[in-house]
């Protein structure tokens, strides 16, 4: 969805031109950098540069009138602790060196080639907006949907309140094992007045109160030793009120005599697991059923909507599909299998298989790298000079928040280097992207504030953190 465009009234224009006349990024001298997101990635090389950095401004640009990115629109609702680096994020914003320019989107208000005039360094930091499918037959919209886009319902991203899945489904299917199929998973079986409390949003809670789900699959190509999600996670479905885990059985064959080989964060995930295969019991009437399953593989969805599984065999890591399968009898499917950035502007060496900018620590390469010119040593002039890039659309969609935080720091770092090193010159005045800005509707921080402030008050009417406005137009109506 792209941002509400109008016209700023005349009032919002000048007091826009009047605050950023008196800011710090009015002065010549300045090391001027521009970041384009505003999620954990961006937030976190702002946090670096301005620290390392001497003599820097650094703009934020988003494309939502709301900072940070899959902190709010990606952590669950009833995982608060984890949106606690918002507070981090604020300090990082409020500092006289950083400006938050949001409701602006690349590819549509200015190009990378625009960007790159105006700064002395860009970050490209706009994460993963798509996922990947499945691409198995019979994979429709109608009876597979996306779990991205769920997380994205439910947690009030601008563009999801037409979303309407459809929960009417006795038993679903979840085709992948990380942390985002867990959360869907505990979202889904979890007692309402639990999220009631939460910032989940108010469709979602009324969908989720009229849902039928009982029984909730969770479905992995390889084993439990290499299971993706973290024991946070499993830990907090055995607590789940009025919910069975159900393991099988036979995917355990072998597992205990492997613990003493395994590194400790994996030892203490696999005993949770034996733990409570050794204490579950046989589905309670009245209670919900989490249901994980390994080594298979969807294969494809057949004319009654059933997931035909391959069952696989592990040779070493990875997963090799044999020629059985079993069909799995469910009423909705959901994917989670990773999500996937795209590219926004034909400029970037962009790698569509991977979803990805092509790029060396971070400095994007011109082209991609072939196997005779992969020596760090002597691409220098493969790099696009002043051009970088961070977090997932960096590394792909892997990691943590602590994943980027340290990817970001490293891409800030190695901009400070190139600095020193002269790699980047600072000696050429750049004017920054305000004349970019006339007759845009752009939000500030303080715009960011009345926003902020609105959704907390709106909360407190239903005792919960916060109501998040999710329609964009409304948002500008608050900050106009």
């Amino acid at each position: 969805m792209q941002p509400l465009r109008s016209v700023v009234p005349r009032n919002i224009i000048n007091h826009f031109r009047k605050t950023f006349a008196t800011s710090a990024f009015s002065s010549e001298n300045k090391k001027k950098v521009c970041i384009v997101g505003a999620g954990p990635a961006g937030f976190y090389a702002a946090q670096h540069l301005i620290k390392n950095l001497p003599n820097c401004c650094v703009d934020i640009v988003e494309k939502l009138p709301v900072p940070f990115g899959l902190v709010r629109f990606g952590v669950a609702p009833d995982h608060p602790e984890v949106k606690n680096v918002i507070n981090t994020f604020t300090k990082t914003a409020e500092n006289p060196q950083v400006r938050f320019l949001g409701n602006l989107t690349l590819g549509f208000d200015f190009t990378v080639q625009d960007l790159r005039d105006r700064y002395h360094a860009v970050i490209l930091s706009y994460g993963a907006e798509k996922d990947r499918k499945l691409n198995i037959p019979n994979e429709y919209p109608s009876n597979v949907l996306s779990a991205r886009e769920f997380v994205a319902w439910y947690n009030g991203l601008p563009g999801t309140e037409q979303y309407k899945p459809n929960l009417n489904a006795r038993t679903v299917a979840i085709i992948g094992q990380g942390n985002v199929a867990v959360d869907v998973a505990r979202i889904l079986l979890s007692p309402i007045d639990v999220l009631a409390k939460t910032d989940i949003t108010r469709f979602a809670l009324q969908t989720l109160s009229e849902s039928k789900v009982e029984n909730v699959y969770l479905i992995g190509r390889r084993g439990p030793l290499q299971a993706a999600f973290t024991i946070k996670e499993l830990r907090e479905m055995t607590k789940l009120p009025g919910v069975n885990i159900l393991w099988r059985g036979e995917d355990f064959v072998g597992i205990n005599e492997e613990l003493p080989n395994l590194q400790r964060p994996r030892k203490r995930l696999t005993e949770l697991m034996l733990s409570s295969l050794s204490k579950q019991q046989q589905h309670e009437v009245g209670k919900k059923s989490f249901l994980p399953i390994f080594l298979r593989s969807p294969q494809h969805i057949d004319g009654s909507n059933n997931l035909v599984l391959s069952i696989n065999n592990l040779v070493g890591h990875s997963a090799v599909a044999t020629s059985v399968t079993e069909t799995l009898e469910t009423d909705l499917i959901m994917r989670s299998i990773g999500y996937k950035s795209i590219c926004l502007d034909k400029s970037l060496n962009f790698d569509e298989k991977q979803g990805l900018v092509n790029n060396v620590g971070g400095r994007v390469l011109k082209k991609q790298l072939t196997g005779s010119d992969n020596s760090i040593d002597d691409i220098e002039d493969k790099f696009e000079k002043g051009l970088y890039v961070s977090g997932w659309l960096a590394t792909g969609p892997t990691g943590v928040i602590l994943t980027t935080m340290n990817n970001s720091f490293s891409v800030a770092h190695t901009i400070c280097e190139d600095f020193k090193t002269g790699a980047i010159s600072s000696s050429t005045t750049k004017p920054g992207m305000d004349d970019l800005l006339v007759n845009k509707t752009v939000v500030t921080w303080d715009g960011w504030n009345r926003i902020d402030k609105a959704e907390i008050e709106a909360g407190k009417i239903h005792q919960k953190p916060r109501e998040k406005i999710v329609n964009v137009k409304e948002m500008l109506t608050l900050v106009s």
